[in-house]
Parts: C-alpha cells; structure tokens; sequence
C-alpha cells in the first residue's frame, strides 16, 4: 500500500472549540506495523476479492474551554508514566488471558496538551467533525466509559473486529456526532469503525463516566 493520491500534506494545527479527527497511515512510523498492516489487507482482500487498500488508524484531537486533548488508542504500551499521558483505559490484546502480560494491552488515552506521535504523516487531516461546545465535551467525559474489549478480536459479534478505529467511533457516536458522513480518505479504509459504531448502539443509555464491561 503506497497511498497514491492520498500523500501526507503540512497539518494545520486545530483552534476553537471542536472535536478534530486525525487520519493516519497505519504503521506510520514503524515498519513493523506497516508490513503487518499490509499482509493482513493483502489476505482480507483476496477474500473479499477487491484490491488493498491503504488502511488507516484513527486519533481524535478535542478542545474545550479547560484546555486541549488528545483521544487515541496505542499498542505497545509505553513503559512508564501512565498518568501523565492520561492513561484512562487499558485492554488485552488478541486474548483476555494474554492482558496480564503489559505486552498485550493497550491503553486509551485522554492526554491534556499530548501529542499524536505520526501526526505529521496524518492525511486529509485534522478534520473537524463537530463544533458543538458539548458534544466535545460529552466525549471527553465519555473516555472512561470506553469498554475494554479485546483488540483484534470480534468477540461481540458486532460484524467488525475491535481496535483503535473502534474506541474513537465508539466515542463520536455516544458523545452525539453524526458518523455516517466521515470516511477515509480516498482508497482508505479502517478496520473496526464499524465495531465501534455497533457497540456505542447497544450500550446507549447505559451509565458512562466509568470503564464498561463487554456485555455479556
């Protein structure tokens, strides 16, 4: 996947209040991801029978009157200083059991004046997806409610697998931003958007300001 008619531009940096979507090529940064991310496309479209595609990972940028956040899923893990990245929510990885092992848990992130670390490689970024005050701040309230479902699985049958693309449809569409109008950029796609959009339709109206349980 080369991303043609989809290169990486300068990002302008977002101002006012909003909720901000990143679009960034997955692996950016890291050749490990990349090839992975490259074979798992290969096989799914020979499935599929359709050509690859680039495929995306997705980081929310959110500004409120209080300050300026970053919203993104990562895995590896960091080794320290979980706090100070605002560290919310973590999750195992590919198996429940395997989340005993830091190596095989990833972590959502609510980080007050963060940093995407490959958001100069972001593309057709920052999208703004809403302006409303309270929407914006809704999902920031809602990140602690993110619940921890196994990364790289579909567990709930939701049709999609559960990943980073997930956590951030998962909070647009509980915070209350229409998701049907956003898409990748041309020849994109990303991996669990769908799986978050199911799981915030079944967990509407349930409590949130705290980490969810999988429903059973």
């Amino acid at each position: 996947m080369s991303f043609k008619g989809s290169e990486p531009k300068s990002i302008d940096m977002p101002t006012g209040p909003g909720i901000y979507l990143y679009w960034l090529p997955l692996g950016a940064g890291g050749s490990f991801v990349r090839f992975n991310g490259r074979v798992f496309e290969f096989i799914q479209a020979r499935i599929e029978r359709r050509a690859p595609r680039d495929l995306y990972h997705t980081a929310l940028v959110v500004i409120v009157p209080a300050g300026r956040f970053v919203i993104e899923n990562s895995w590896p893990i960091p080794d320290a200083e979980g706090p100070a990245r605002g560290v919310a929510v973590e999750g195992p990885v590919f198996g429940r059991s395997l989340g005993h092992f830091e190596v095989f848990r990833y972590e959502v992130r609510r980080w007050r004046d963060g940093v995407i670390a490959d958001q100069a490689e972001a593309v057709e970024s920052p999208q703004c997806v809403s302006r409303d005050p309270e929407k914006a701040q809704r999902l920031l309230e809602l990140v602690d409610s993110v619940p921890p479902m196994v990364w790289g699985r579909d567990e709930q049958s939701a049709g999609d697998m559960w990943n980073s693309n997930s956590v951030i449809s998962f909070l647009l569409a509980r915070s209350g931003v229409p998701t049907g109008p956003i898409s990748p950029p041309p020849n994109g796609r990303a991996p669990g958007w769908h799986a978050g959009i199911v799981m915030a339709s079944r967990y509407a109206g349930r409590p949130s300001g705290r980490s969810l349980e999988p429903l059973a």
